[in-house]
């Protein structure tokens, strides 16, 4: 007979073995488990956070082309499994909803030649940190990236999905941040940051998206993000964001459809873009000093969309200069305090995209610079000079191969300085 401390060793022994050989993950599985070779249509979709709206999510589904279905989540369960494949009446192969308990899981072989197969990836909501810190520098950030870029198929994502999927993210690795707060302190701890180093979706090139916002207000915390971004990188930064119930939807076009139940009800989504006029960056933005980014209240440019049934209202990602269907309003803030009024139109002709600025290097110095340059260029070529906007500000032709600038006229800040084919960003101090 086994005595009582005998019994105890063996029933500790059997639970410590079971907890160790528990997965790393859940898959929940509905449909062929026989892959269909099909090729996809490119597509990202952004949702509030709410709830899904179902005509964003045909146009996703449709996407797939009849193939498989991947949602990646970190908590939750099966919920999508049957909305996708049968509640939308969108034919695809299958859905698998493959739950990630651990970061391990971004290595198991299984889950990986599942999320490399699929056509269409879903990204939940739940916390995004558990998605950076289990994908990020992972095959699963390679296959996501791939099905966009390579493949060109459908990603999208809801709440902490969305989230993640601009050029730059809020991580939320020590947990949200709240509007007054990021105002009063643009770098306190909870003001986390990635960018260039995640989710590579056409279109989203320095741009940072925000979610639920019209429950809590996020418009506060989501215009210091674009003012970090400057602060930080140095970029012409933009944002995406949506209301609760709005979703966004870009085409292979990068033209962003707008889907909401307006005229209903306000479902609005965000377009965030400095102003092109002036100074791009904030007046301050430095640790433990309230945010100004003001510009005579015109330092930013938001076009608000109220999204209907039909997603028919839009913007051109391509130059945020083509839209439909919303309005203009300024943004600013004064001494932590955010400010906002209705405005006409920015007056930003982008003449150059954001694929150009990646363009390799020529010859220029010092950068930074107080604004006197020295530019090496062939004689006879055109050289322009442009706000980061995109605003042309001078054209002139090189007399000789090494010429001297002189921009110390301009404000400070970001400017992109292109002979030929060539494109380049300085900073003028």
């Amino acid at each position: 007979m086994m005595n009582t401390k005998s019994l105890f060793t063996w029933m500790f022994a059997l639970l410590l073995s079971g907890a160790m050989q528990a997965q790393s993950y859940e898959s929940f599985f509905t449909g062929d488990e026989a892959d269909l070779d099909v090729e996809p249509n490119f597509g990202v979709v952004l949702m509030g956070g709410a709830g899904e709206n179902d005509e964003a999510m045909k146009w996703f589904l449709e996407r797939a082309n009849g193939g498989e279905v991947v949602v990646l989540r970190a908590s939750g369960s099966d919920g999508y499994n049957d909305y996708f494949f049968s509640d939308l009446g969108v034919t695809i192969n299958s859905v698998e909803t493959i739950l990630f308990n651990d970061a391990s899981a971004a290595e198991d072989p299984y889950v990986i030649e599942q999320v490399q197969h699929a056509e269409a990836i879903w990204m939940a909501g739940g916390n995004q940190w558990d998605y950076i810190s289990y994908w990020r520098g992972t095959a699963i950030e390679d296959a996501i990236n791939n099905l966009l870029n390579v493949r060109g198929g459908v990603v999208g994502g809801i709440s902490a999905g969305m989230a993640i999927m601009g050029d730059a993210y809020f991580t939320a690795e020590n947990g949200t941040v709240y509007s007054d707060e990021a105002l009063e302190d643009p770098y306190n701890q909870y003001m986390t940051i990635g960018f260039n180093d995640f989710i590579e979706a056409p279109f989203m090139e320095n741009t940072i998206t925000d979610t639920h916002y019209d429950d809590p207000d996020r418009a506060g915390r989501h215009t210091t993000f674009l003012a970090r971004m400057y602060q930080d990188y140095g970029v012409y930064p933009k944002g995406i964001a949506c209301d609760e119930y709005a979703a966004v939807c870009i085409d292979d076009a990068g033209i962003a459809w707008c889907y909401g139940e307006a005229p209903e009800y306000d479902d609005y989504v965000y377009f965030l873009r400095p102003n092109c006029d002036g100074p791009i960056g904030p007046e301050v933005c430095e640790a433990g000093q309230p945010l100004t980014w003001n510009d005579n209240n015109e330092a930013m440019k938001v076009y608000r969309i109220n999204a209907t049934f039909d997603g028919d209202q839009y913007m051109n990602l391509n130059n945020w200069t083509d839209f439909s269907g919303g309005e203009w309003f300024n943004g600013w803030a004064e001494a932590g305090v955010l400010g906002g009024a209705a405005s006409d139109a920015p007056d930003c002709a982008v003449s150059i995209t954001v694929s150009d600025f990646a363009n390799a290097e020529f010859a220029i110095w010092p950068n930074p610079s107080t604004g006197v340059l020295n530019i090496e260029s062939p004689i006879g070529t055109q050289i322009s000079i442009f706000h980061a906007s995109g605003k042309v500000i001078q054209q002139l032709q090189t007399m000789s191969p090494i010429q001297q600038l002189d921009l110390s006229d301009l404000a400070s800040g970001v400017y992109l300085i292109q002979s030929g084919t060539q494109v380049t960003r300085v900073l003028i101090e």
